[in-house]
C-alpha cells in the first residue's frame, strides 16, 4: 500500500503547513502555524498559599516539674457560662504538645518562647542555675527565645554562657558533666552593648525561609528592664524603646526581601479574668507598643504580665500564653505565594494538659535533674529550737495574724534588700499566701524552706509615702477575707477588728522602731514580685516609685537562716488586734 495515497496521508499534508511542537498530556498534538509567534506554554495552576505554623509560649521560668496550686491551673469554660480549673504544665507535658502540634505542619512550623525562659525557677532548675531547662528546650526542639528581664538576674555574662555553654565560674557544672548551651538562638534587638554603632548584645532577629518566603522574627526585651534587675547584671548595656526598635528594622530586612514579620516581645498587657483565648479591654505597656508598630509587623507573641489573651490591635494579631508551660499558642499565618505577604494569620491557645502522654526523653531528663537535687535539697542550712508556725488562713477568731514563721521570712527579706545597693529597705512586708508550710523544730534543710516559699517570687524594693503604708495596712481587709502582712523586726501596727472597712489601722500605731510613721515621709518597703503588682487586693503598691527588684524570697530565707544558725525565734508582738 501506498502511504502516500492513505486518507491519514492527505490529512497530513492539510497539516504540513503547521509545525509539530509535541505532544500535550492529553495526547492531543501541540501546532502552530510557522507565520505565529512561538507558542507559550499552558499557564501553571494557581499555586497554593504557604502555612507557616508559630508555636508559642512565654515565662516558662523554669518551671521543669508540675507547676502547682493556681500556679499549675488554667480556667476554662465549662459550657455553661462557668469555669471550670484545668492542671496543666509541666516540661515532659509541654514536650508532648508541642511535638503533636508541630505535626499539624512539620516543615513550617517555628517554636518560639517570649522571654523569662529562665530566672525565678523552681529549687530543680534555679539550683543549677537554669542548666537543665536550657538542655530541655534544647530536646524540645525550642527554636528561638526572645530575651526577658529575668535572664539577666545573673547578669549578662551568665546570659551569654546560656547561649554559648561552658561551666559556671564559681560553681561548675553540676547538672552534668558538661554543659554545651542552647541549640536555640536568644534573640533581643533593643539590648545594645554600643548604641552609637548599633551593636546589640544578642541577635536582633532571625530570618526563616519556606518555600521561598522569608519570615523574620524580631526579637524583644523588656525596655524597663534596667529598672526590676540588679544593676550590677545590666551594667554598661543600653535598653531602648521597643516600637522605636521594631520600626528601625523594617527597613533593613525589607531589603531582605523579607515581607512577613513577627515581634516576639518580653512586654505584656492587662486583661481581667476571662477565657484563655479572649481578650476583652487589653491595656497596659503591650497595647501602646503595637499601635506604634509599623504595618509591615503581622504577628506579635509577648509575655512578661503572665496573662492569657488572644487579640486582635491595629490590624496585628497579638497573643499570650500565660506563663509556666500552661499554654501554648498555635498562630497559623497564611502567606501568599507570590508576593509572600501575609494574607491571613488565626491564633489559639492550647491548654497543656496532664491528661495526654508525655515526651518520654524530656521526661527521664526531668526526673533525673530531680534525683540530682536531692542531695542539694536535703542539705542542712540551720537549726531552730522550737517550730516555726505559718500564718493560719482564714484568720481565726481573736488571732492577730502575726506568726513566728511569717516573721522569719519579713526579717529575712529586710537583709537581703537592706543594703542601698540592693534597696536600701527599711521595712519588709510578706503575704500570708507566700509562706506555704510550718518548719519543725531542730534541723532545717533546704527543701524545707523551699517548701515554705516554692513560687520563686522576686524580692522588690520600693518607695512609698507613710500615707500609702496606711493605705496598704488597710488594704489587708478585703470582701473576700482578712489576710494580715507579716512584717520585719522594728515595724509594728494595731488593727481593731470592729473598725469598719477603710478605718481598721489606727495610724498613730503604726511605728518604725517606736516613731510613728510620717504620712508625708518617704520609706523604701520590700514585698515580693506579686504583691507589687497588686496581688491580694494591695493594690496601692502599684503606685510604689523607684522600684529595684532583687533576689528571689527563696533565696533571701536561705541566705538568712544560714547567717542566724542556730535561729533565734522571735517573739511576736508586731502586730496587735483589738475588738
Amino acid at each position: 500500500m501506498n502511504d502516500s495515497h492513505s486518507p491519514a496521508s492527505n490529512a497530513w499534508r492539510r497539516l504540513r503547513p503547521f509545525t509539530v511542537l509535541g505532544v500535550l498530556a492529553t495526547g492531543a498534538l501541540l501546532l502552530v502555524h510557522p507565520g505565529c509567534d512561538d507558542p507559550q506554554p499552558p499557564p501553571p495552576p494557581n499555586p497554593e498559599p504557604i502555612h507557616v505554623q508559630v508555636l508559642a509560649f512565654n515565662d516558662f521560668h523554669g518551671n521543669l516539674e508540675e507547676p502547682s496550686g493556681s500556679n499549675g491551673r488554667i480556667a476554662a469554660p465549662n459550657g455553661d457560662g462557668g469555669t471550670v480549673n484545668v492542671n496543666a504544665g509541666g516540661a515532659a507535658y509541654l514536650a508532648h504538645h508541642l511535638q503533636k502540634l508541630r505535626e499539624e505542619n512539620p516543615e513550617h512550623t517555628v517554636v518560639v518562647s517570649a522571654g523569662d525562659l529562665i530566672g525565678a525557677s523552681p529549687l530543680v532548675s534555679g539550683i543549677f542555675h537554669d542548666e537543665p531547662t536550657i538542655e530541655v528546650m534544647n530536646m524540645m526542639g525550642l527554636d528561638l527565645n526572645s530575651v526577658g528581664n529575668h535572664e539577666f538576674d545573673e547578669g549578662a555574662t551568665e546570659l551569654l554562657r546560656m547561649q554559648n555553654g561552658g561551666c559556671h565560674p564559681v560553681d561548675g557544672c553540676q547538672a552534668s558533666a558538661s554543659f554545651t548551651g542552647a541549640k536555640f538562638k536568644f534573640l533581643s534587638a533593643n539590648v545594645f552593648t554600643d548604641v552609637a554603632t548599633r551593636k546589640t548584645l544578642l541577635p536582633a532577629y532571625d530570618i526563616r525561609e519556606f518555600q521561598g518566603a522569608k519570615v523574620a522574627f524580631i526579637g524583644m526585651t523588656l525596655e524597663g528592664t534596667p529598672l526590676i534587675v540588679t544593676p550590677t547584671g545590666v551594667a554598661g548595656l543600653t535598653f531602648q524603646d521597643e516600637a522605636d526598635t521594631v520600626n528601625a528594622l523594617i527597613p533593613e530586612l525589607k531589603a531582605q526581601g523579607v515581607e512577613a514579620i513577627v515581634v516576639v516581645i518580653h512586654e505584656g498587657g492587662i486583661v481581667p479574668a476571662t477565657d484563655y483565648n479572649g481578650c476583652p479591654g487589653i491595656s497596659g505597656p503591650i497595647k501602646d507598643i503595637v499601635e506604634r508598630l509599623d504595618d509591615e509587623v503581622d504577628v506579635v507573641a509577648s509575655g512578661h504580665t503572665h496573662l492569657a489573651y488572644n487579640c486582635v490591635i491595629d490590624g496585628k494579631r497579638v497573643t499570650s500564653a500565660a506563663s509556666y508551660g500552661r499554654l501554648v499558642t498555635d498562630i497559623d499565618m497564611v502567606l501568599d505565594p507570590v508576593s509572600h505577604d501575609v494574607v491571613e494569620v488565626t491564633a489559639r491557645n492550647v491548654i497543656v494538659t496532664r491528661d495526654t502522654g508525655t515526651h518520654a526523653d524530656v521526661d527521664a531528663f526531668v526526673k533525673q535533674t530531680i534525683s540530682r537535687a536531692a542531695p542539694l535539697r536535703d542539705r542542712v542550712i540551720g537549726n531552730t529550737p522550737a517550730e516555726l508556725k505559718a500564718p493560719v488562713r482564714p484568720l481565726p477568731a481573736g488571732a492577730t495574724g502575726e506568726s513566728t514563721l511569717g516573721n522569719v521570712v519579713a526579717d529575712g527579706m529586710l537583709a537581703a534588700t537592706s543594703a542601698p545597693e540592693r534597696g536600701g529597705a527599711v521595712i519588709a512586708m510578706q503575704n500570708p499566701g507566700g509562706v506555704r508550710a510550718d518548719v519543725n523544730a531542730g534541723d532545717i534543710t533546704y527543701g524545707e524552706v523551699f517548701t515554705v516559699q516554692p513560687f520563686a517570687n522576686n524580692l522588690v524594693t520600693l518607695t512609698l509615702t507613710g500615707a500609702q503604708i496606711e493605705t496598704l495596712l488597710e488594704q489587708q481587709f478585703q470582701p473576700a477575707g482578712t489576710s494580715i502582712l507579716q512584717v520585719s523586726q522594728g515595724f509594728a501596727f494595731t488593727w481593731k477588728a470592729s473598725g469598719p472597712a477603710g478605718d481598721k489601722v489606727d495610724p498613730a500605731s503604726i511605728t518604725l522602731h517606736g516613731t510613728t510613721i510620717d504620712p508625708a515621709a518617704n520609706y523604701r518597703v520590700t514585698v515580693n514580685n506579686f504583691m507589687a503588682a497588686g496581688g491580694d487586693g494591695l493594690a496601692v503598691l502599684t503606685e510604689g516609685k523607684d522600684p529595684l527588684t532583687g533576689v528571689i524570697d527563696l533565696d533571701s530565707l536561705d541566705a538568712y537562716t544560714r547567717a542566724n544558725n542556730p535561729l533565734t525565734v522571735p517573739a511576736l508582738g508586731r502586730i496587735t488586734r483589738l475588738p
